[in-house]
């Protein structure tokens, strides 16, 4: 597994993170406070969140005047998505191997 699905993997494995990346996902951009209002903790602590999920790639910030309004990624969602796809196929092969297996046992 690479880099970068790792981080990937390790800033959704978080509720709050991924709940946050969802809302951004659905809702579109956001600024902090509105994140926070939805979130259930403090600001800092969606600050924090929101500094794991820009680091991963999967958020953006613009900020305007003095407030930083945050967007979803999707597109960074690409490597998970792949090795998704790759577990499948590889899961996929095993279970056909072991069906074919279970059949010419019972032959």
């Amino acid at each position: 597994m690479s880099d970068l699905q790792d981080a990937l993997f390790r800033s959704l494995a978080d509720p709050t993170r991924r709940a946050i990346f969802e809302h951004l996902c659905k809702s579109g951009e956001q600024t902090v406070g509105t994140l926070t209002s939805s979130a259930g903790v403090a600001q800092p602590t969606v600050s924090k969140h929101l500094a794991v999920l820009k680091q991963a790639g999967l958020v953006k910030d613009r900020p305007q005047g003095r407030q930083t309004h945050y967007s979803a990624r999707i597109e960074a969602l690409a490597p998970l998505t792949d090795w998704t796809r790759e577990m499948t196929g590889f899961w996929e092969g095993r279970l056909d191997a072991l069906e074919n297996l279970l059949t010419r046992m019972d032959q």
